[in-house]
């Protein structure tokens, strides 16, 4: 985990099995280790377009990591994990500051025009919604499983705000590459569903 010497390998192995554990917590149905793999994938596609490929990537396995189904207090209590995990394994300040920043950016995915190693990340971790149909509608089973307590008339009022707020953004992915690849399947997605939902 770019640590800062060989004698923190078992620090960094510790911290690796219990940032594992938490992707496999059982309460997650979406945000488990598969959503995980997939933006880990997708991340290392885009590397390339990143100022800091490693942040990204330590951002990536940090951006969910902690998962209670509270949108905003999620993303800020994984970046506090992440600041506190990554700076006592001794990884740099400047990167620990950005890996932060970072899984902050996962709550809007809304990263600032020369923010490359923004956009890597929010692509990656909203590619789901341009993904084939089979894995979207398994995504959007595991989102209302995660979500199982809540009404369904309340579910379905509180989902369709969600989908209209990314339909009326001007672009959903801002690296070319996400836009070519998901782009137009995504918003066949999310109109899809929003017509399920009844809510078109």
């Amino acid at each position: 985990m770019l640590v800062r010497s060989g004698s923190d390998a078992g620090a960094a192995a510790d911290a690796g099995a219990d940032l594992l554990a938490r992707w496999h917590e059982p309460h997650r149905h979406y945000h488990d280790v598969e959503h995980l793999g997939e933006v880990l994938v997708y991340v290392d596609e885009m590397a390339h377009l990143a100022g800091d490929p490693d942040a990204v990537r330590l951002a990536a396995w940090f951006h969910d990591a902690v998962y209670a189904g509270v949108p905003g207090r999620d993303e800020e209590d994984s970046a506090l994990l992440a600041g506190s995990v990554l700076s006592g394994l001794g990884v740099s300040r400047e990167r620990v500051l950005e890996v932060v920043r970072l899984v902050r950016l996962t709550a809007q995915h809304d990263p600032r025009a020369d923010d490359g190693d923004g956009a890597v990340l929010c692509d990656a971790d909203l590619a789901i919604l341009g993904s084939e149909p089979e894995r979207y509608r398994r995504y959007v089973a595991g989102v209302r499983k995660e979500y199982q307590a809540v009404p369904d008339e309340a579910f379905r009022a509180g989902r369709a705000e969600v989908l209209n707020r990314l339909l009326d953004a001007p672009r959903l992915f801002r690296t070319e590459p996400g836009r070519r690849r998901w782009e137009a399947a995504a918003r066949r997605n999310i109109l899809a569903e929003l017509h399920q939902l009844g809510q078109t």
